[in-house]
């Protein structure tokens, strides 16, 4: 493998991990707030929150590990082989090969096994 691929490899790690770290941080900022907060710092929240442009979000893309976790739990179906299938059907050898770009669609293909 060469030095490029093994250098483009990690950036993509990197970036899966990053896409994983700012999951969790949603996670646990929506376990403070469901937690019993003082009302006034709930109504600042509210404010801010309201004074902000309401522009569309763009749908967050999933991280490898949720495609991973996916078709992990399809393996652990006996669907082996399906998973290997369409994970070729992407022109990928293995799952870390596949564009992010491509995961809701190969999430939406593995919901369908």
């Amino acid at each position: 493998m060469s030095k490029t691929k093994l250098a483009l490899d990690v950036v993509t790690d990197l970036r899966n991990l990053a896409g994983s770290i700012e999951t969790l941080v949603f996670a646990l900022e929506s376990n403070q707030t469901n937690s019993a907060a003082p009302v006034e710092e709930k109504e600042t929240k509210e404010k801010k929150e309201s004074k902000k442009p309401a522009h569309p979000q763009k749908a967050k893309l999933p991280t490898l590990e949720d495609v991973r976790a996916k078709l992990a739990a399809l393996s652990q179906d006996g669907k082996q082989v399906q998973v290997k299938e369409l994970i070729t059907s992407f022109g990928a050898k293995k799952l870390s090969d596949i564009p992010v770009e491509k995961y809701p669609e190969l999430i939406e293909e593995a919901e369908k096994l």
